[in-house]
């Protein structure tokens, strides 16, 4: 049997964040950049853009943007075999990247459906499905994807959305058990209402409505969700797989 790889430090790790130009996926890849990781910050537009910002972050040196468009299946392969080719292994993946087209269910179309579907649930498994053999020929690897506190409650309006977030925490388990003796763990970050452009439009009483319901009374901010992506990443992180976190200040109790 082969021997495990020695395992590396975060220093000498390397990740890939999808979804990473903004918002929780740019707090995610920051802090991974902070701790050491060459970080490719996978943004499906503005990769010139993005590198500046990432240059002007402390280690940016050890960042990179790369174009990654979750819907296309040649834009994954080139994505990844551009980060092979920078730096010869891919250590850390998170998938972040998502969209939403939110529309009660009378009204919502199948390609509503079918989009979110393809971004959100059909995109990580594309990006693990890439990311696995490298993973597997290292014998490392640490896999989070973020779902949502909509995955497992449910949401008026999100049905396509709240079954892509149901979908990838299901997705995540099962891949756990089939790459786990290979030194690969693979979990879920579950976020509630986080502080993002998104919630910044919400309507004033919609925002006092949520907050009733979340008991520390507070949407949770991007670096909390960095937090336990850093958690889970990290090398002493092993005996954690095919676990779903909940970061929602309570609003959920699993």
């Amino acid at each position: 049997m082969k021997e495990k790889e020695e395992i590396r430090p975060l220093s000498e790790q390397v990740a890939l964040v999808t979804g990473a130009n903004r918002g929780i996926g740019w707090a995610i890849a920051s802090s991974l950049l902070a701790a050491g990781v060459r970080v490719a910050f996978g943004c499906r537009t503005g990769a010139p853009a993005l590198l500046d910002k990432i240059r002007g972050l402390p280690g940016g040196n050890l960042g990179e943007a790369v174009v990654l468009d979750l819907s296309d299946p040649a834009s994954i392969e080139a994505a990844v075999d551009e980060v092979l080719h920078r730096w010869g292994r891919v250590d850390i993946l998170v998938n972040n990247a998502g969209i939403v087209r939110d529309k009660l269910l009378v009204r919502m179309d199948e390609a509503d459906f079918r989009e979110v579907i393809d971004v959100n649930l059909t995109g990580p498994f594309r990006m693990v499905k890439a990311i696995l053999r490298p993973m597997m020929k290292q014998r490392y690897g640490r896999i989070v994807s973020i779902s949502s506190v909509v995955g497992s409650t449910g949401n008026a309006g999100q049905a396509n959305y709240a079954a892509s977030k149901g979908g990838i925490e299901a997705f995540s388990k099962s891949v756990a058990l089939e790459v786990a003796s290979r030194g690969i763990t693979v979990n879920v970050v579950a976020p509630g209402f986080i502080e993002t452009d998104m919630t910044a439009g919400l309507p004033e009483s919609v925002t006092s409505g949520v907050l009733e319901r979340i008991p520390v009374r507070r949407f949770g901010k991007a670096e909390e969700i960095a937090h336990a992506v850093r958690f889970l990443v990290d090398p002493a992180g092993g005996y954690v797989t095919g676990a779903v976190i909940p970061v929602n200040g309570g609003l959920y109790m699993p």
